[in-house]
């Protein structure tokens, strides 16, 4: 540049100067649309996240509930015959170290078997007084052996009023347990939970409620829970067969404490305290 010259002044179009006054400003409203634009997306994305786990958790609480509603509706108390006595009450039981017979004499005189174990599907025997129909009316009939009584009650329709005892036995050095099975009674003469000896009057022979003539239907069992059960069944598993069961538990004939024909005095029940 000569020594003297100025230089000449630049001259911005107003057309270009107004646009590049302009063009930040679009810059920043096109940056605002995209912050916009993506909270939206942000926002939509949580909202579907948000949606989707409520529906998994009302799906899985709703499974939940249906598989747990039986448990949580499940009475607080039991009906006995579904109660499973507890290792202390097992180990509490008296040892039956001999069984009798639970009609006439210790040893089944003056008594008959008028349908055995296993005829027709027979659970267990039908014992009768020797004079037939109900010339045994409330003959008086006996635990056959030292026990704790787990049911004594109506057992509905067929039944009549029952009684189930629960005894432990030796065998082999092992201890197990078995039950007798007393139905069609017409007296109840103890009740659950009382300890009974062999040859204690239970209750007394009876007629179901008047559905037979009068009979014992006599059961040995190898269960601990005391339910009534169907009295005819081909299947046999858990029951035995009660005349050799206890013609092989007899003991010797030293052994006969006699019967008595009424047990101690029962004991007195509060059905308010009961759960």
């Amino acid at each position: 540049m000569r020594r003297g010259c100025q230089p000449l002044p630049i001259v911005i179009p107003s057309a270009v100067e107004e646009s590049l006054t302009i063009l930040p400003i679009e810059i920043r409203d096109f940056s605002t649309s995209l912050d916009m634009t993506t909270q939206r997306n942000r926002a939509k994305t949580i909202l579907y996240v948000g949606l989707s786990l409520a529906f998994f958790v009302a799906g899985l609480l709703g499974s939940l509930s249906w598989r747990l509603a039986p448990e949580l509706t499940r009475p607080t108390h039991l009906d006995p015959a579904f109660q499973i006595p507890s290792p202390f009450e097992l180990a509490s039981l008296p040892l039956a170290t001999r069984f009798d017979f639970p009609l006439g004499s210790e040893h089944g005189a003056l008594a008959y078997n008028a349908q055995r174990f296993t005829e027709n599907h027979h659970l267990g025997d039908d014992l009768n007084g020797i004079g037939g129909e109900n010339s045994d009316l409330g003959d008086p009939i006996y635990a056959v052996a030292d026990g704790r009584v787990l049911l004594a009650r109506d057992g509905g329709g067929g039944w009549g009023n029952v009684v189930i005892v629960l005894h432990a036995i030796e065998e082999n050095g092992a201890r197990h347990y078995v039950q007798s099975y007393y139905g069609h009674c017409d007296e109840i003469l103890v009740d659950a939970g009382n300890d009974v000896r062999r040859g204690q009057q239970i209750a007394t022979v009876g007629t179901a409620n008047g559905q037979y003539f009068a009979h014992l239907h006599f059961e040995m069992r190898e269960f601990v829970t005391p339910f009534i059960g169907p009295g005819y069944r081909e299947k046999t598993d858990g029951w035995l067969n009660p005349s050799d069961f206890i013609a092989k538990h007899r003991g010797a004939p030293e052994d006969d404490v006699g019967r008595t024909t009424r047990p101690p005095e029962r004991k007195s029940r509060d059905p308010a305290a009961e759960p």
